[in-house]
């Protein structure tokens, strides 16, 4: 009988299974279904550089960050690492995308277009909230804003793969709404903006100015319930 496989993570190798063949000779198995989940070794290789430019791009910033201390932390070349990531900014586009994906719960949730107004709202302002306001994503608020006169393509960088992801999910929700009468006609784009300014208005702006104590769940709903009610005051259909 083969036994189960096993892994070895400090290995590169496939997972194995270990049997003797009808002849009494040694030979392994390889189970597709663990194997395809072990990464390979570029992959690893490549997360490693990306944790390591996050972590310069948030002590030092992206101008004095530069390529060949990101590969002396992972223990590398520079051509090793230009084999990755031709350019800073390409590094620095994996960073956002890497972080974005990992602290983006915004993208979970569902917005029926026909679901309730405020409940959906509030749905995604909470998602919202708990996005922004992960460490992370603040010092990567913080980089992009110190950096973006010496380097605007940043800006542009984060906000495409980030918050205009989110707001345009958000604006289709609201294009739906405003098409059936429960939201009063306009441009759902500005609606869904206006919404996500009025969310990142407290807490949000006190956290990207360092001022402690104002990331706490009572202040966070307050924030989203403030906003709400504004919202709806501005879009609400007429009664």
């Amino acid at each position: 009988m083969i036994p189960d496989s096993i892994t070895d993570p400090s290995s590169d190798h496939r997972v194995r299974s270990s049997g003797e063949d009808v002849h009494g000779s040694a030979f392994v198995v390889v189970n597709p279904a663990i194997a395809a989940k072990q990464p390979d070794g570029r992959a690893l290789r490549r997360q490693a550089f990306v944790d390591a430019a996050r972590d310069a791009f948030f002590a030092d910033g992206y101008g004095q960050t530069a390529m060949s201390a990101i590969a002396s932390a992972v223990g590398g070349s520079k051509t090793t690492l230009w084999s990755y990531f031709p350019s800073k900014q390409d590094l620095f586009a994996a960073v956002v995308d890497d972080i974005v994906d990992q602290y983006s719960s915004v993208w979970m949730i569902e917005l029926d277009p026909a679901g309730p107004i405020e409940p959906t709202l509030r749905r995604f302002a909470t998602a919202m909230m708990a996005t922004i306001l992960s460490e992370s994503i603040v010092a990567l608020h913080r980089v992009v804003m110190g950096e973006a006169q010496r380097f605007p393509e940043l800006g542009a960088m984060f906000y495409e793969r980030g918050p205009q992801r989110g707001r345009a999910r958000l604006a289709t929700y609201i294009g739906a709404a405003m098409d059936d009468g429960r939201l009063r006609p306009g441009d759902p784009m500005v609606a869904a903006r206006q919404f996500a300014s009025m969310c990142k208005s407290g807490c949000f702006q006190e956290m990207l100015l360092g001022i402690e104590g104002f990331r706490n769940p009572g202040s966070v709903a307050q924030d989203i319930d403030d906003a709400i009610d504004s919202f709806m005051r501005a879009w609400g259909a007429p009664r």
